[in-house]
């Protein structure tokens, strides 16, 4: 059993929140599954699933200090091209993709997207 049906983040843009999205998720083998109108869109297979969406109480979207949501990634490839993607999509770097010590044969890359949101993405697979 998975522990979350689904993450949400917010944006102030869903047009470009769903170019940067669709460019950067592709990198690792998900792709948009609905739109909710001009409320959002949700990306993944089935849950759990990762869903952009305006705020629901009218207001800016604003971004968590200290929250990131983080993906998993088939291979460490898919991590580097996920960074490139979100930089070239005008994405911040918030760490280059590489080895993180905290756990064996962890790799990851971290970025913000266009609305500030921070983004991470790791590989758990030796080499």
């Amino acid at each position: 059993m998975s522990i979350f049906t689904h993450v949400t983040v917010g944006t102030n843009d869903l047009e470009k929140a769903r170019r940067f999205y669709d460019s950067v998720l592709a990198q690792l083998g998900h792709k948009r599954i609905a739109d909710l109108g001009e409320n959002g869109s949700i990306w993944g297979e089935s849950a759990p699933s990762f869903f952009v969406l305006k705020p629901a109480n009218g207001a800016p979207a604003s971004v968590g200090n200290g929250v990131t949501v983080s993906f998993e990634a088939p291979d460490r490839a898919a991590i580097d091209a996920f960074h490139a993607s979100a930089l070239a999509a005008g994405g911040i770097n918030e760490g280059a993709p590489g080895p993180r010590d905290w756990a064996p044969y962890a790799y990851a890359a971290y970025a913000r997207d266009l609305d500030g949101n921070k983004l991470a993405v790791y590989c758990f697979k030796p080499v």
